[in-house]
């Protein structure tokens, strides 16, 4: 059987992300979205998805490039001057990797993500990371340690098929170091316990998910367990990525062929909790 997740991360960064997240599962084929606990609009969010109760929220662990939970003099090994999250992840890659003291404030963090999604109240969905930092093996570790104890049952490991993105629009990507981490992580989940998709697309067309393309996985979806990840939002907000089209990506998200194409194509459409 084929199963389709088609998720939307950065939920809780902005009203502008809430409001696509929210009509593109009233409207469209959103099933699951990826909450940003410290997000500046992380309250808006859960109030949201009170009211959606299909919606599969999970966990968006983010230690690059954002606000930690924990105060920045906790985690000063972690942060910068401005008291968030560094932007080089290699620097902040090496540090983890290489500093005990990096390492426990890392553990204190995700911890502190964890303790803050449980709070919320909803049914923890999934987890995955912010630009991907789980395929960092520490990184991977503290929140399999941390996870399990928090009841996480899924996560995502971005693997795509090269042969599914040349046959829609050509695109040709070489396989890269972030592929090999992410076989590792599948690997080391799923032995785990943890139910991990077979195939991931969103990361060569990050910012680019455009209703052909959409609709060109859906048509091509390989068997097993698929997650199409996506960045909706209503507009451009503060701290949104250069280039991205979110509005593109909310009009396929909510393009009435794609959900004909998944009834015809008998894919079961769901979040991650209906197929653990």
């Amino acid at each position: 059987m084929k199963r389709l997740v088609i998720t939307a991360d950065d939920f809780g960064a902005s009203s502008a992300v809430n409001q696509a997240v929210e009509q593109a599962h009233r409207e469209g084929v959103l099933a699951a979205a990826s909450l940003m606990v410290a997000g500046d609009a992380a309250d808006d969010a859960v109030a949201r998805a009170r009211t959606m109760p299909r919606l599969g929220v999970g966990l968006h662990i983010v230690l690059v490039d954002g606000r930690p939970m924990l105060p920045p003099e906790q985690v000063p090994a972690l942060v910068g001057g401005d008291g968030q999250f560094r932007t080089d992840m290699v620097g902040a890659a090496v540090r983890i990797f290489a500093s005990p003291a990096a390492r426990r404030q890392l553990n204190a963090e995700v911890e502190a993500q964890f303790v803050a999604f449980a709070a919320t109240g909803l049914p923890l969905d999934h987890v995955n990371a912010h630009k991907h930092f789980h395929l960092h093996p520490t990184i991977a570790g503290a929140i399999l340690r941390v996870g399990m104890r928090h009841g996480m049952k899924a996560i995502r490991a971005p693997i795509e098929p090269r042969h599914v993105l040349r046959a829609i629009d050509g695109t040709r990507r070489l396989p890269g170091i972030e592929t090999l981490w992410a076989k590792l992580v599948r690997r080391r989940m799923r032995r785990a316990g943890l139910l991990v998709p077979d195939a991931v697309f969103g990361l060569s067309w990050s910012g680019a998910m455009h209703v052909g393309r959409l609709r060109g996985l859906i048509e091509r979806l390989p068997d097993g367990l698929t997650e199409i990840y996506t960045h909706p939002a209503t507009g451009p907000y503060l701290g949104c990525a250069q280039g991205y089209d979110y509005v593109g990506e909310l009009a396929a998200l909510t393009d009435s062929l794609s959900r004909d194409l998944i009834n015809q194509e008998s894919v079961a459409l769901g979040h991650f909790a209906d197929f653990v």
